[in-house]
């Protein structure tokens, strides 16, 4: 099983992202998955999660509203579109199924 996020980099406050998570050896639909993501010297915390089944999608109280969670099954992707982004959002970001965590990428939102 392998996870790789992508669509990390720098930018301004108020701007937009959309981070993919592409999934090898299993397939996205058959299990919950999250993102998390861990700032500079800080612990790890939890961002948004996804039921398998696609239905349902959760969010830290800290990004709901400007952070959207969603899948495409055919591509076997998850993905993080993240909207008005604060200097706050700046970490690096991972998406997991339980506690296996795939490489992160970096967010940096700075002007």
């Amino acid at each position: 099983v392998q996870l790789q996020a992508s669509g990390g980099g720098l930018v301004q406050p108020g701007g937009a992202l959309r981070l993919s998570c592409a999934g090898s050896g299993f397939t996205v639909g058959s299990t919950d998955m999250s993102w998390l993501r861990q700032a500079p010297g800080k612990g790890p915390e939890w961002v948004s999660a996804i039921h398998k089944s696609g239905e349902s999608t959760y969010y830290a109280d800290s990004v709901k509203g400007r952070f959207t969670t969603s899948r495409d099954d055919a591509e076997n992707t998850l993905y993080l579109q993240m909207n008005s982004l604060k200097p706050e959002d700046t970490a690096v970001y991972y998406c997991a199924i339980g506690d296996f965590w795939g490489q992160g990428t970096q967010v940096t939102v700075s002007s």
